[in-house]
């Protein structure tokens, strides 16, 4: 049997039509030409050597099969498009680390429809689907996004990190490496004035404690993004906790080194896993 092609005469007998037509020729019928060839045979698909006098002909048949790149989801709230532009770039940089793939979701939505245009929230991107908490363990590595709400993750993204207590229950996340992303309104106010206490005060509190229970492994970003990260010249968000932006008053969007950061932190957690996960 071949892939869809149905059965195929055996090469070593004789289809019964022509076989009765002329029973005492069999020596000499082959099967019609139909003009496509048939699949190979289990015979030619694993050659036996052949000897003839002192001469060996030896064949063989090499099958590749594409290697399954590791996948980081990257799994995402954003009501405006700020924290969508970030998880946008990230992708970008999993993906530009070979053997790896950065898949893009986002959490089920709690708001009606009603309220989001009274809010006058943007569209949702059809492209990018909604994930369900079973399916987080199908990935290698996990980046969450989220914007935040006085001081903690939004709602959305809270009541999906609820969902997930079966997951909890059963462990199927314990081990799995996985990093925070945020957007936030401002820097902070009274002594919270910049972005690494901002990110401290949401990550530990909010956020760090939900990997904490799952037993899986907090990958920071550190200060490898070097120069980028000591920067004061414009108003960057980001910190050593993961890549971030400042929305203000939800006008400004990600600056072009919040969105270098994004896809410097997507390249670092690929390479993280390499080295957690060698082939």
């Amino acid at each position: 049997m071949g892939k869809g092609g149905g059965c195929v005469p055996s090469k070593k007998k004789v289809p019964s039509s022509i076989a009765d037509a002329d029973a005492d020729a069999t020596d000499d019928v082959r099967p019609r030409d139909t003009g496509t060839a048939p699949p190979i045979s289990i015979e030619e698909d694993h050659p036996q050597i052949a000897s003839s006098g002192n001469a060996t002909s030896e064949a063989s048949l090499s099958v590749s099969h594409p290697v399954e790149k590791l996948k980081i989801f990257i799994v995402f709230y954003s009501m405006y498009g700020h924290v969508e532009s970030l998880a946008k770039r990230m992708k970008k940089g999993v993906d530009g680390v070979d053997g790896f793939e950065g898949i893009l979701y986002r959490v089920p939505e709690t708001l009606p429809v009603e309220v989001l245009d009274q809010m006058k929230a943007p569209p949702k991107d059809p492209s990018i689907p909604e994930i369900s908490a079973a399916e987080l363990v199908a990935a290698d590595a996990i980046l969450f996004g989220f914007p935040t709400r006085f001081g903690c993750m939004a709602a959305q993204m809270k009541a999906f990190f609820d969902s997930t207590g079966q997951l909890w229950k059963e462990q199927k996340l314990a081990g799995k490496p996985a990093g925070f992303f945020v957007s936030t309104g401002t820097q902070g106010g009274g002594q919270e004035t910049t972005a690494s206490k901002d990110y401290l005060t949401l990550l530990r509190w909010t956020a760090i404690t939900q990997l904490a229970h799952h037993g899986m492994l907090f990958v920071p970003i550190g200060y490898t993004f070097g120069a980028g990260m000591f920067t004061i010249d414009t108003i960057r968000g980001g910190s050593p906790y993961g890549a971030g932006a400042f929305a203000g008053d939800g006008s400004r969007q990600p600056s072009e080194t919040e969105l270098a950061l994004a896809e410097h932190q997507g390249k670092y957690m690929a390479a993280t896993v390499k080295k957690l996960f060698p082939a």
